[in-house]
């Protein structure tokens, strides 16, 4: 049996238990194959086709298509990510200090939009706890895919030392990368898209880039911005990330706007992705591309539900594209679904 037959099994069973009791059930699956098997791929797999790999930030990119940030937050099941065929992997969003999160419930299905809602508020061990996971993980020579990981503010650390919160996470995870996220966007942590300023922007990636320079090997740095800025707002906040430094932005984040939907939202809070976040993300994407020119790293993520979203997604200007919510949806086959969509039919 196929991935995609076994999912369409699957599926109604898991989408029978509350959202994030399914989520933690599949993890610790995840987990446990991830901590018995590489997920090391054949040559001959899709997911290694040489017209899809590119070289980008001085990395080697399989394909184009990554997991997003927020899925496996703790660094758990890294190599299952990769024998689903993903390019990249980003793990988070982790935070200096370990917390846990917000109040349940705070994951939601809204199966009529093919969206979620979460505002989980960066539930994670913290960075020492996936820094010991990380070194085990490299001592087995994996992944053999680019590793991101993404950081965001501990919320017992006040605004005012954001900077020195987001240093101290890259100073015991950033040479366990291959590179970094500054993720200043969640809208479930108070007072942190406040930090989608210029001065904010430069002030903690100034903290981030002492620590960083030191480095044999310096990582490349990414900001992740949300999909609720203006667009000239966005496009001050990419350019101070790329005068201070960074290989490029992630566009975009999840969105607090929930007009438009066929779901019922009321009284719901938090962020919402999947195909109703799809038309602003790339938006914003096209448009920051114009801003920023051509050389920036641009990763293009929200909405991205079948072959032609990611196909738009690239023609909107991204270098590299994330999944999340479609993999809820969709299941462990859409990765490569996605994939041969990109790379067009056979000659």
């Amino acid at each position: 049996m196929n991935p995609t037959d076994l999912w369409r099994l699957i599926r109604p069973l898991l989408f029978q238990l509350d959202p994030e009791q399914a989520h933690r059930l599949t993890l610790s699956l995840l987990a446990r194959w991830s901590a018995l098997s590489a997920g090391r791929l054949n040559p001959d797999d899709i997911a290694r086709a040489p017209a899809l790999a590119t070289e980008l930030m001085g990395l080697r990119f399989p394909n184009p298509l990554g997991l997003a940030a927020g899925l496996d937050k703790n660094a758990e099941a890294v190599p299952a990510w990769q024998s689903l065929g993903f390019g990249f992997i980003e793990v988070g969003t982790v935070t200096a200090h370990a917390q846990p999160g917000n109040p349940r419930p705070r994951l939601f299905r809204l199966t009529a939009d093919e969206a979620i809602v979460n505002r989980m508020g960066f539930n994670n061990e913290g960075a020492a706890a996936m820094g010991l996971r990380l070194e085990r993980l490299r001592a087995r020579g994996l992944p053999e895919v680019p590793l991101g990981v993404n950081l965001g503010k501990s919320k017992v650390t006040p605004a005012e030392q954001a900077a020195d919160d987001y240093r101290q996470s890259f100073e015991r995870l950033g040479e366990l990368a291959d590179y970094v996220v500054v993720n200043i966007s969640s809208p479930n942590t108070p007072g942190l898209r406040d930090l989608q300023r210029v001065d904010e922007v430069t002030r903690i990636l100034d903290a981030i880039q002492g620590p960083n320079q030191r480095l044999r090997r310096p990582r490349p740095l990414l900001v992740k911005l949300a999909p609720d800025l203006a667009d000239e707002d966005a496009i001050a906040c990419a350019r101070a990330a790329l005068d201070a430094g960074c290989a490029g932005l992630i566009l975009t984040n999840t969105t607090i706007r929930f007009e438009g939907l066929a779901s019922a939202t009321d009284g719901l809070s938090g962020g919402l992705s999947g195909r109703p976040l799809f038309a602003r993300s790339t938006d914003l994407l096209a448009r920051v591309r114009a801003a920023v020119g051509p050389e920036p790293v641009l990763i293009g993520v929200g909405g991205i539900l079948a072959p032609e979203d990611a196909a738009a997604k690239l023609a909107a200007g991204a270098n590299l594209i994330q999944v999340y919510t479609g993999l809820i949806y969709r299941g462990p086959g859409f990765v490569r679904e996605l994939l041969r969509g990109l790379a067009g039919p056979p000659l």
